[in-house]
C-alpha cells in the first residue's frame, strides 16, 4: 500500500522540478524546452508600462526566441520560490521571484498536472523592480 505522505511528497518534488525548469527557461530562453514548462493553451497576463498585457503561450514562446537571453548577456541569476500551494495532485499555485536581465518579476504560476507532468496553464506577472544593475 502506498503511503499518502510519500505520494504527496513525490508530487511536491515533481512540482519543484517543474519550477526549476521554469527558472532555467527564463534564464537561457531555450525554447526547445518550452513545451516542458508551459501548456500550449496557457495565457500570460500582467501590467507593463501602465497597460494590461495578454500573451498566448505561442506569443510568449516567440518573444523568448527573439530576445537575447539573460545567460547570453551574463546577467546575474536571481530565483526564489515564495509560495507553493498544492490544491490537489493535479493543481497547484506557485509564487516566484525571478530576475530576467534588468527586471525583477513576481510571478503567480498556475500549474496543472497533465499526463503526469506539471505544466504552467496561466501566468500572472508583476514587475517588482526595473533597471537593476549587475
Amino acid at each position: 500500500m502506498t503511503n499518502p505522505s510519500e505520494t504527496a511528497r513525490a508530487g511536491v518534488d515533481a512540482l519543484t522540478q517543474a519550477v526549476k525548469r521554469y527558472f532555467d527557461l527564463m534564464y537561457d530562453s531555450d525554447v526547445s524546452r518550452f513545451d516542458r514548462v508551459f501548456r500550449s493553451t496557457a495565457q500570460l497576463h500582467g501590467i507593463r508600462h501602465g497597460e494590461m498585457r495578454l500573451l498566448t503561450a505561442q506569443a510568449y514562446r516567440d518573444a523568448l526566441a527573439r530576445t537575447p537571453s539573460p545567460r547570453s548577456q551574463n546577467a546575474p541569476r536571481h530565483e526564489e520560490i515564495l509560495l507553493m500551494d498544492v490544491a490537489s495532485d493535479s493543481q497547484a499555485l506557485v509564487k516566484v521571484r525571478v530576475r530576467i536581465n534588468a527586471i525583477l518579476y513576481v510571478d503567480y504560476l498556475s500549474y496543472h498536472r497533465v499526463d503526469g507532468d506539471w505544466l504552467i496553464t496561466a501566468k500572472a506577472f508583476h514587475v517588482e523592480c526595473e533597471n537593476l544593475s549587475s
